[in-house]
């Protein structure tokens, strides 16, 4: 059974993977297996992350990148083309937001940079990917989106539809690449406890109604996305395409509706 699951051999791009889901993902690809390249904004934390896997037994190139810029993103397939030789698993897991408040209130510089870091760089990404994926004879492209891709949010709205444009892409990327035997897929988490969420999961106010509404009554930790991504990545999923996989604890299932929030 362990088969369905071994990475041996595939070469991971994992960006944002110095902290929370990214470093859970990328940490988890590394033990199942792959050549993991470890990518965020700073070289020393993808260095830290990278000594972690290596003294673990497993296999971790560094290459900084700021997924924002498009020459940065080059790079990063560029190196890791000349460094591991091919491309066979890309999760795109760094993300920004750095608004919280109604979307009316947010003005021209915020919504550019939520989607030009989420959905744009994402674009590039797989554009620039994708053929190499398909030259492999096939691979995984794997967004990770967001329960708020599919809801609305007074608070963190611009982010919410930032994510479901995320959505949107795996499903063309899964349309135009699946004859290449090329897999998108989305993951869409609930609330996780990572530095990212901080905002959220520390706020008193919406921890009580995450965990109330989730029949598994608390958040979400971030090894627990980890275990999708190896599932999308590995053979296991090979007939899943174009699907966004929700783990929320089931707070999209049975949450109820109250009216005193």
């Amino acid at each position: 059974m362990s088969s369905l699951f071994d990475l041996t051999g595939k070469v991971a791009i994992v960006t944002g993977s110095t902290k929370g889901i990214g470093l859970a993902i990328v940490k988890r690809m590394a033990e199942h297996g792959a050549t993991v390249v470890v990518s965020s904004r700073k070289l020393d934390a993808c260095e830290a992350v990278a000594k972690d896997i290596r003294g673990a037994g497993g296999k971790a190139v560094v290459i900084p990148c700021h997924v924002a810029h498009k020459d940065q993103l080059q790079n990063l397939v560029d190196r890791t083309l000349a460094e591991c030789g091919g491309i066979d698993i890309v999760v795109s897991n760094a993300a920004v937001n750095p608004y919280l408040g109604p979307q009316a209130g947010a003005s021209d510089e915020v919504f550019d940079r939520i989607m030009g870091t989420n959905v744009r760089s994402n674009f590039w990404l797989s554009n620039m990917t994708c053929p190499h994926l398909a030259a492999r004879g096939g691979g995984s492209f794997i967004i990770i989106s967001s329960i708020g891709g599919l809801l609305g949010d007074a608070s963190i709205g611009l982010y919410c539809v930032s994510k479901a444009a995320d959505i949107a892409l795996v499903r063309n990327i899964c349309v135009e690449w699946g004859p290449k035997n090329v897999r998108a897929n989305a993951i869409a988490p609930g609330l996780v406890r990572t530095d990212f969420a901080r905002a959220l999961w520390e706020d008193p106010v919406r921890y009580k109604k995450t965990t109330r509404d989730a029949p598994l009554g608390r958040i979400g930790e971030p090894d627990e996305i980890a275990g999708a991504a190896i599932f999308l990545a590995s053979s296991s999923g090979s007939f899943t395409s174009g699907q966004t996989i929700v783990i929320d604890g089931g707070r999209m299932a049975g949450a109820p509706l109250h009216k005193d929030d």
